[in-house]
């Protein structure tokens, strides 16, 4: 119809907006769908935030705690003040000096070339040496220089670098250079025994670690009431051993002045009291300078008079010989007819000199060191009570010296010696002459020692007593020989070996000298049976009918040209020795 108006379909009149019901009040109600999600929104950050804040506040606070302490935390072990080496006379051997440990904590240094360019200039080296230690992450302490001289140590401390810091210590330092060092030993840079008696009494020398922890701030000032430990070192002990330190440099001298007549492979000597068990001297080739660590020899930091077993040759023919004359089987003047060569299981045995048949008495077997003389002779007497009398002077056990080396751990046996039930009859008489069988030059000047000493066994020894405490050490005896008798005809035998027979030249004008030779032979455990043209050599003696230190030396040459070179050496040994401890005929 004309004048209505056209509402189009699907939709309303343009004309009016639609009514709406009011709301009670007169205010129109919001959509509540469209109003909650910001709000969700908001409260799920929030949690967040809140879960977040309890995690790192309460969860994880401990451990940054723990991580912020210790990057401002400084903590090292306090080394305890070595021990002090006297000789018996209180020479100091051994001693621990005052030096200064320079450190850095890398975290505080913030010029790293220009301090480790400063660094080098006091302290030696390239600047390069340092800028990687200091350069270092995650790390709040770097050595920069162990056991510096303090001298050092305070030109570096004067040029307040930052980051830098220093901590006293002290420095193991040898007044007498390569001197008793053998003996002696060394440390490593921490202040651990590595050799000698620093190893062997490190746990008495050492003492005990403290322990210093603190925290500093940032520009590295330690922060007030920030101790957390301070633990004081427990000092080591000082210790008195029996070298006599004089003595010692004229037996090394001595050794030195021949050492290519001496050995190829280590010559040795020892001067121990066969009363006491205390040891004057002791030395083997090469010798030890414990100041010139870069060029240490082989061998070096070993002393072979108590490390290195030998075949000893007619030395042992002393322990044949007192076996002989305590069971009563052959006096010294007792003949015995000496072919030129005796045979045995296919094997022939001759003397070390050309001679035709003789008779000798059992001291003229001695002083010509016969070795078909010796089997003889301990053939009569019986390998049985032979080889009980060896197991009885304990020629076959450590002697328990106090010093790194001596055998194996978990058993006292020490050397090589055939089983009886094994034992045939050429080794038998091998080993009444020191072949087949293998000693230590400390065994052997041990047993010669209860030749000086009533028969009595001593067990050779460094350590004498501990200054600090008062406290002196005491040493097991064991009686080995029981005939007196035997014992002065045996010493009388080895007088006559020195003024008529091959030890001549260990002859001491006034003195009486008892010793013996010996020449062996070296078995080649390569190859098997023994080498041709180089023996060991030894001579083992001591001054008898005197006063003063009952002292036995034996001198030993290995893998030397035949010769009497060891001799000499015991002679002009002695005669030191006599000197310095005024030792005098009775």
């Amino acid at each position: 119809m004309a004048g209505r108006p056209h509402t189009p379909r699907g939709g309303r009149s343009s004309g009016a907006a639609p009514r709406q019901p009011r709301a009670a009040g007169g205010v129109l109600p919001v959509d509540s769908g469209r109003a909650f999600i910001p709000i969700l929104l908001f409260a799920v950050v929030a949690a967040l935030f809140l879960v977040r804040l309890v995690y790192l506040q309460v969860v994880m606070a401990p451990t940054y705690s723990a991580q912020a302490e210790e990057a401002r935390t400084v903590g090292f072990d306090i080394e305890p003040r070595r021990g002090t080496i006297y000789d018996r006379n209180g020479t100091v051997l051994a001693v621990s000096v005052d030096a200064t440990t320079i450190y850095a904590n890398p975290s505080e240094v913030e010029d790293i070339r220009g301090t480790a360019s400063a660094l080098a200039g006091a302290l030696g080296g390239e600047a390069a040496d340092y800028e990687s230690t200091l350069a270092a992450n995650n790390t709040t302490f770097a050595f920069i220089k162990r056991k510096a001289d303090t001298a050092v140590a305070d030109q570096v401390r004067a040029l307040e670098l930052k980051g830098i810091y220093f901590i006293g210590e002290s420095r193991r330092e040898y007044p007498n250079g390569r001197v008793g060092a053998q003996v002696i030993g060394l440390t490593d840079i921490d202040g651990n025994g590595l050799s000698g008696l620093e190893k062997y009494y490190n746990d008495i020398l050492s003492g005990e670690a403290g322990r210093y922890e603190a925290e500093r701030g940032r520009d590295g000032t330690p922060i007030p009431g920030g101790v957390h430990e301070e633990t004081p070192a427990v000092d080591g002990e000082d210790i008195m051993i029996s070298l006599d330190i004089e003595l010692q440099q004229s037996v090394e001298d001595r050794l030195l002045a021949d050492e290519k007549g001496l050995t190829s492979n280590g010559g040795s000597a020892v001067v121990m009291d066969g009363e006491s068990g205390e040891i004057y001297a002791a030395a083997s080739l090469p010798l030890l300078d414990p100041n010139d660590r870069e060029n240490i020899k082989a061998g070096a930091t070993e002393l072979k008079t108590v490390t290195d077993l030998f075949e000893p040759g007619s030395i042992f023919k002393s322990v044949s010989a007192m076996a002989i004359l305590e069971t009563g089987s052959m006096a010294p003047d007792t003949e015995l007819f000496c072919p030129n060569e005796i045979v045995a299981d296919g094997y022939t045995i001759t003397d070390a000199h050309d001679r035709g048949d003789a008779t000798y008495t059992l001291q003229e077997i001695m002083d010509q060191s016969s070795n078909i003389g010796i089997s003889l002779a301990t053939e009569n007497m019986g390998f049985d009570k032979f080889y009980e009398h060896i197991l009885k002077y304990n020629l076959h056990e450590k002697t328990g010296v106090d010093y790194p080396g001596e055998g194996g751990e978990g058993t006292d046996i020490l050397g090589y010696m055939v089983p009886f039930d094994s034992l045939s009859k050429v080794t038998a008489y091998n080993m009444s002459f020191g072949q087949g069988i293998s000693v230590t030059p400390m065994q052997m000047t041990r047993f010669y020692g209860a030749l000086t000493n009533g028969g009595v066994e001593c067990v050779p020894h460094f350590l004498m007593s501990k200054p600090q405490t008062g406290e002196t050490m005491e040493y097991a005896t064991e009686k080995v020989i029981d005939d007196q008798k035997a014992i002065d005809q045996m010493t009388g035998m080895l007088k006559t070996v020195v003024t008529e027979g091959t030890g001549k030249d260990a002859a001491i004008e006034g003195y009486n000298v008892a010793g013996k030779t010996s020449t062996a032979e070296i078995y080649d455990d390569v190859n098997g049976g023994y080498r041709k043209g180089v023996y060991n050599m030894a001579f083992t003696g001591f001054i008898a009918d005197s006063t003063g230190p009952q002292l036995v030396c034996f001198v030993g040459a290995n893998e030397t040209e035949y010769g009497s070179i060891v001799t000499p050496v015991f002679k002009d040994i002695m005669s030191t020795a006599i000197d310095r401890f005024k030792i005098s005929p009775k």
